[in-house]
């Protein structure tokens, strides 16, 4: 992927996601749809960062071919990314919920279940979709 595919891919799975566990999160957690929007969004950006830093390094070590990678590969690729983001999510959770450690834990059990399905899934139709190309063409940029 190109850089500008990254930004592109990152904000789409960030966006549909928010789309997603916003609402759901409000209802099972009773916290406002407006404050775990905040949080959402607050934990999308580091999340958008960690997912270009971390997607840069898993391709270097597994190769850049996306749309052959095995479910096998897929599964761990999102085990790997799901496992950093619970130092930096579980705590800032808490704090800004103002909930106890175990309830944020809680909470990020319930993300990280979403998310290892939701990730796994979303990549693979993206992959064999390829919707930037489809969108911008091969070589267009949308930063540039």
């Amino acid at each position: 992927m190109t850089t500008n595919e990254r930004v592109f891919h990152a904000i789409t799975f960030e966006m549909v996601a928010l789309a997603i566990i916003v609402p759901v999160t409000s209802l099972l957690t009773g916290k406002s749809g407006n404050e775990l929007l905040v949080v959402g969004v607050g934990l999308s950006i580091f999340t958008v960062v960690w997912n270009y830093v971390y997607n840069i390094g898993f391709d270097k070590l597994f190769g850049d071919n996306r749309s052959d990678r095995s479910l096998k590969l897929r599964l761990a690729h999102t085990a790997g990314f799901e496992g950093g983001l619970i130092f930096v999510t579980v705590p800032a959770i808490a704090w800004f919920l103002n909930i106890s450690w175990l309830g944020a834990l809680a909470v990020e059990a319930g993300f990280l279940v979403f998310f290892f399905f939701y990730a796994t899934g979303f990549n693979w139709v993206y992959d064999k979709y390829q919707p930037y190309k489809r969108l911008f063409g091969h070589k267009r940029s949308i930063v540039e």
